[in-house]
């Protein structure tokens, strides 16, 4: 993130906004906001940003003026949809107003992101198991879908969970002209080809990696780009290397890492997989979020059930994956957490615990120090940074 570098004056650089998307069943209310002195490691609560429903994911547009959040609701105006928020920043007070919110175009919408230009927004549906795009008007606000593809593939083996296709993440590539969709119930990272200049989303033509071999050399009438991971994996999110030649897809049902080599034109070779568990755990766990340091040394991955934050450490030319530890997260269900701009804190959003747990960072090693700072915040699940300028 380089929101620290795009702040003008030496006195604004290291202050930013705290953006928390939290589940509003129980005591929440929407988003809630807070200001954050990366120098100081000061933090002032500021209360509700916004009243909004289930607003589970956020984004931030490259300006830093727009907040986008998914409404994780099935139905939505009577239709099988969730919606989409959107908001106006005023960084100044934290608070967010609402421009305009429209239809998802699927169920339970659960990760929202920005293409490389800022000028659309993508949205994975869990429930609807697709994908949406929108344009982003001028004024920040969202214009109806400008693409809808629904997954499609062999679901995989685990049946209360991988019963239908269940979009759980999506990104656009570095050069913006792939849009990458992690699949939880089919056991694939789709990719799709992105066309920037209308919106739109195409299935690209056959050629699917397959987890331990390079490229099967068969293909059914489903196949397309795509890096597809071991039969129950459940992939959630995923992470790449700065240089963008490796993939770290995170499985939520297996609680695994998978290190992707990519290989030129989207063909991408598993070359890892490794657990994000200590050896002997035998509890249930949900692995939930996955993210790599800016220095792009380690990779943290965030374990429910276990309750922890696993540190490993990254080998630069192979990309492959060491376990160094495991960080207990002095809460439950650790969901999202984020790293600061500057690399030096992460902040944990523990969902049954209705609290964020401040770390930090050591940066020869990785690990993980607790900084006695805990913010309460009702069901928080996704946290975002912006530069307070």
């Amino acid at each position: 993130m380089s929101a620290a570098k795009d702040s003008p004056g030496v006195h604004s650089k290291n202050k930013y906004l705290l953006f928390v998307g939290t589940y509003t069943q129980k005591e929440s209310k929407g988003i809630y906001a807070y200001r954050f002195d990366a120098a100081s490691s000061e933090l002032t609560p500021l209360g509700v940003a916004a009243e909004t429903v289930n607003p589970s994911f956020l984004a931030i547009d490259p300006t830093h003026h727009f907040l986008y959040a998914v409404n994780e609701v099935q139905k939505y105006k009577g239709a099988d949809s969730g919606a989409v928020s959107a908001f106006a920043i005023n960084r100044e007070t934290g608070k967010l107003s609402l421009l305009n919110e429209v239809a998802s175009r699927g169920a339970d919408p659960c990760y929202i992101a920005l293409d490389k230009t800022g000028k659309y927004v993508l949205v994975a549906n869990y429930t609807g198991g697709n994908v949406a795009v929108f344009p982003i008007h001028a004024d920040g606000r969202l214009g109806e879908s400008s693409a809808v593809l629904q997954d499609i593939g062999t679901l995989g083996p685990v049946k209360e969970r991988q019963e239908a296709p269940h979009s759980h993440w999506i990104e656009a590539s570095a050069h913006n002209r792939f849009v990458y969709v992690s699949d939880l119930g089919l056991d694939r990272v789709l990719i799709y080809r992105f066309d920037a200049t209308n919106g739109t989303l195409t299935k690209g033509e056959a050629g699917a990696a397959k987890s331990g071999s390079p490229d099967s050399g068969s293909h059914n009438a489903s196949d397309f780009f795509s890096a597809t991971l071991a039969p129950g994996t459940g992939p959630r999110h995923a992470a790449f290397s700065g240089n963008g030649n490796f993939m770290y897809v995170l499985g939520e049902l297996d609680s695994t890492v998978t290190v992707f080599a990519n290989e030129a034109r989207e063909k991408f070779r598993s070359v890892q997989r490794i657990s994000a568990l200590p050896a002997g755990f035998s509890g249930h766990n949900d692995a939930a979020e996955i993210a790599i340091h800016p220095n792009g040394k380690y990779l943290y991955a965030s374990n429910r059930g276990h309750d922890s934050i696993a540190l490993f450490s990254i080998d630069g030319h192979t990309g492959t994956l060491t376990l160094v530890d495991h960080f207990p997260t002095q809460g439950k269900a650790p969901r999202n957490f984020e790293i600061d701009a500057t690399g030096k804190f992460l902040f944990v959003a523990n969902q049954d615990t209705n609290n964020i747990v401040v770390f930090r960072i050591d940066p020869n090693s990785g690990r993980l120090t607790p900084t006695g700072q805990t913010l309460h915040v009702p069901s928080p699940v996704c946290l975002k940074f912006v530069a307070a300028e």
